[in-house]
């Protein structure tokens, strides 16, 4: 392990950034790759609180996810957004509304729909209990 880099640091944040709902990928060492995704991106950038707290880092995401139309990454992100209380489900529409006038309206019209799967999901949880 490089010693700048901490995988298990790393592992703790990927779980907090998505509320233990995404499985850790691999086993340490099975891939380089992930490895170096947890100690750096995860370990590091996410890990780092001093300058941008998760909900900011989030809502960068989030626009940067709806800038490229990725929408099962888009819904990991906004699912997690509201699990940790970053996000209400009130703010949906607003953020559809803005971000669309960036990215325009395809893509726009992509974070319309997941951000309206996920409020019918939450709606039929706060129903089913």
């Amino acid at each position: 392990m490089n010693p700048r880099y901490d995988r298990d640091k790393g592992m703790q944040m990927f779980d907090t950034v998505y509320c233990g709902d995404v499985p850790i990928p691999t086993a340490p060492g099975e891939s380089r790759f992930i490895d170096y995704m947890l100690e750096t991106l995860f370990g590091t950038l996410w890990a780092d609180q001093d300058s941008l707290s998760i909900r900011d880092r989030r809502l960068l995401l989030i626009g940067a996810i709806a800038a490229i139309g990725d929408e099962t990454t888009l819904a990991i992100q906004t699912r997690s957004a509201l699990k940790r209380g970053e996000l209400d489900p009130s703010q949906l529409d607003s953020i559809s509304m803005f971000l669309t006038q960036y990215v325009g309206y395809p893509l726009g019209s992509r974070l319309h729909r997941v951000f309206s799967q996920l409020r019918a999901e939450i709606a039929s949880a706060g129903a089913t209990r």
